[in-house]
């Protein structure tokens, strides 16, 4: 995908440059205040009627630009954390890197943030060597929030005081062109942030757009970086980038920049496993994809584990190879372990989420298992895991078309299971106290 489109001239990066921005008025964009959330809606007007700027911004704006409908609304405001506490009765202030308020409604949170400015560099605790943002609470103007998001397309806001879109940083052009372009020096911006190369190809894959090319090269060039990012954070994004309906095409973009091989090698055993004749993998981000859009419920556990098992069954196909039989639970554990703990080396998980992904791999590698009798596929269709068990092997299935009928013989276990009994509850009941007679 590199080098699809002509390397265009830098455009104006400086947040200081007084120029005026874009605007564009209520005629001539998609954005109704009909569907918008209505606690994003007080949140704006209650804004206005204080005396604060208060716009929509981000990937709400986004979304309705592009006529989809956002599942989050952000709004950003000159109001600072306090002024938004004395301001909202339901808000709560979160966050220590980066301060903000949650305002909560009974349909949902409206994420309210303080314009920012990009830190000075002797703000940050690594001293002005170090790129890498620690700090986020330097506020500023709407123009210097705008010039400090990531991404263009990102960046633009809606003004509910006149229904007007603000654009800074030529963000409505790029919506456009279906563009994905750093705002200002991309070397720069990754090294501030080298999440923010994870982001650009969830974001391409998501939209179906293409990465500009100098965002392109500067993603290559700064891939290692990737090894200096919060754990907790690249995890969020993971999760974030496997649950957008578009994993696949994400995936590709991050195969055609190098970031694979630094964030995800589990992923390219899906490539080396075919090669090596244990399985073609390669269907199972699409499979995923496609269950989101048909908004099937899959756990966390199920997700990663349908990343990791392709590292996985490579090397139970190697051990069975050697061996000549079935990979004994004791030594697929040993397997599960280590390609989890090599995973925990670049992402975190909880210690009851790893327990319960490591509970659903073992339970696939019993669903795999040959010669059950009807009793005990039974009696196993009843544990706890099973379902999640069984929703992975129905991935693998879909992915590969191999196991179709072991697959349906558990399907039909399942629906004759005996159903689990309600857990009883004892309510102890109130004593009545009778009334005190009164003495005469």
């Amino acid at each position: 995908m590199l080098g699809d489109y002509d390397t265009e001239p830098a455009r104006d990066t400086d947040p200081g440059a007084e120029m005026a921005p874009v605007v564009v008025a209520r005629p001539d964009h998609s954005i109704s205040r009909k569907l918008i959330s209505e606690g994003a809606v007080k949140v704006l007007y209650r804004l206005k009627n204080a005396g604060y700027k208060g716009y929509m911004c981000g990937g709400a704006v986004r979304d309705l630009m592009l006529g989809k409908l956002p599942k989050d609304f952000d709004v950003c405001t000159d109001a600072e954390p306090r002024d938004l506490r004395r301001l909202f009765r339901n808000a709560r202030i979160i966050g220590r890197r980066f301060r903000l308020a949650h305002v909560i409604f009974r349909d949902g949170i409206v994420e309210v943030s303080t314009f920012r400015r990009t830190p000075d560099p002797e703000e940050q605790k690594g001293g002005p060597e170090d790129l890498l943002i620690t700090s986020d609470n330097a506020f500023g103007t709407p123009r210097e929030d705008a010039f400090r998001r990531d991404f263009t397309i990102n960046a633009l806001f809606y003004n509910v005081a006149d229904f007007s879109v603000i654009d800074y940083v030529g963000g409505t052009e790029d919506l456009e062109a279906g563009l994905i372009r750093v705002i200002g020096d991309p070397d720069l911006r990754f090294r501030e942030d080298p999440v923010r190369m994870l982001r650009a190809c969830e974001f391409a894959g998501r939209l179906g757009f293409t990465i500009e090319p100098n965002t392109q090269e500067a993603i290559q060039a700064h891939r290692e970086d990737l090894r200096l990012a919060a754990a907790p954070r690249l995890t969020e994004e993971l999760f974030q980038l496997l649950r957008c309906g578009k994993a696949s095409a994400a995936m590709q973009w991050m195969l055609e920049l190098g970031l694979l091989e630094v964030l995800l090698p589990e992923v390219h055993a899906m490539i080396a496993a075919a090669e090596r004749g244990a399985g073609d993998f390669s269907g199972i981000l699409p499979t995923l994809d496609r269950w989101i859009a048909e908004k099937r419920e899959v756990p966390d556990a199920v997700l990663l584990a349908a990343v990791l098992l392709p590292r996985i069954m490579l090397r139970r196909f190697e051990m069975e190879s050697a061996s000549g039989r079935f990979t004994e639970m004791p030594a697929f554990l040993k397997l599960a372990y280590a390609t989890l703990d090599s995973f925990l080396e670049r992402f975190s998980l909880a210690n009851f989420k790893k327990a319960h992904l490591m509970r659903v791999l073992e339970g696939f590698h019993r669903l795999c298992a040959p010669q059950w009798k009807p009793a005990q596929r039974l009696r196993f269709a009843s544990k706890s895991t099973f379902d999640d068990s069984l929703q992975l092997f129905e991935i693998l299935v879909a992915a590969t078309g191999e196991g179709r009928s072991q697959l349906e013989t558990w399907q039909e276990a399942q629906r004759q299971r005996p159903r689990r009994p309600k857990p009883h509850v004892e309510v102890k009941r109130r004593r009545r106290r009778r009334p005190r007679s009164r003495r005469r």
